[in-house]
């Protein structure tokens, strides 16, 4: 607690030199006063590399959080967010349950909400009550937005990875394998929202121009459920492949597929249809054969 008392003083006094070597101070006794039994995460490492940069991080916001009481409040702000930014991106810190790092930054606050009643408390003659009532009001404002940006920060990034990861599955769950020269298999599994059917226009398109597939088998054999907008992107697929020149055929439609599509007034005339993915190349061979 002294170790605060001497950071207000040394800015009362406009003796700035020793703020360095006493945030290293704080952030000891910070460090030394987590609850490590009762935290995970970053908090609970024993790794040493990862405890070093918690405790540089911790120190820099230190650093950072002393220029409130001397810096024109935007440059303080403009500074203090690229600190946010980075603990949002930290690795560390997006293994750690949220509610821990709120939790940390709430009791830090607190933390220093005392010092200065303390620090008060000890010189009542030389601090009036509007000076008092500004540094706690500067002291909550700052915590409070520290903690709503390092929440929008980390959800911002959490979203863009997330958005990243499911990008990678869609093209992981609905690749276009090529079986020959000109022959490819594009195998459906599991559920397709309308998002994912979307993915799956464009990629498939994509795939087939680039890779020359005249004839692709679409088998839906492994899709358990699909709903009518669904229904109606396979065949816009199926319509835009047409126009690229590749032919298709498919095959595993389960009646509620079908129910759907004949719902829709879908049109099966420029598709070819069987049962089983076999039947389909079973069927494609022997046609093969004939033209030959």
């Amino acid at each position: 607690m002294a170790l605060l008392l001497n950071v207000i003083e040394e800015f009362i006094d406009g003796q700035k030199s020793r703020i360095t070597s006493i945030s290293s101070e704080l952030t000891e006794e910070w460090y030394d006063s987590l609850d490590k039994s009762n935290s995970t995460g970053v908090y609970r490492s024993n790794d040493p590399e990862v405890i070093k940069t918690l405790k540089e991080q911790n120190y820099e916001f230190h650093i950072h959080l002393c220029d409130v009481l001397v810096k024109d409040e935007g440059a303080f702000f403009n500074e203090f967010d690229k600190w946010i930014i980075k603990i949002a991106k930290d690795s560390e810190h997006l293994k750690t349950p949220i509610h821990y790092i709120i939790k940390e930054f709430m009791r830090v606050r607190e933390q220093y909400l005392n010092y200065i009643s303390e620090f008060v408390s000890n010189n009542p003659e030389e601090i009036k009550p509007s000076q008092i009532e500004k540094w706690n009001r500067l002291m909550v404002k700052v915590f409070d937005s520290v903690m709503l940006q390092f929440i929008e920060e980390t959800h911002k990034y959490s979203t863009h990875r997330l958005n990243a990861q499911q990008e990678l599955l869609n093209e992981l769950s609905s690749p276009v394998i090529s079986l020959n020269n000109d022959m490819a298999l594009l195998p459906l599994v599991g559920d397709i929202d309308t998002a994912r059917a979307k993915f799956i226009l464009e990629n498939t398109l994509n795939q087939c121009v680039q890779k020359g597939i005249g004839r692709l088998f679409i088998d839906l054999s492994g899709v358990v459920m699909i709903d009518t907008m669904v229904a109606h992107e396979i065949f816009q697929l199926i319509d835009a492949l047409d126009l690229v020149g590749v032919k298709t055929t498919l095959s595993g439609i389960r009646p509620e597929i079908a129910a759907t599509a004949v719902q829709l007034g879908l049109s099966f005339d420029r598709v070819s249809i069987t049962s089983t993915l076999a039947q389909a190349m079973d069927f494609n061979n022997a046609r093969k054969q004939n033209n030959n």
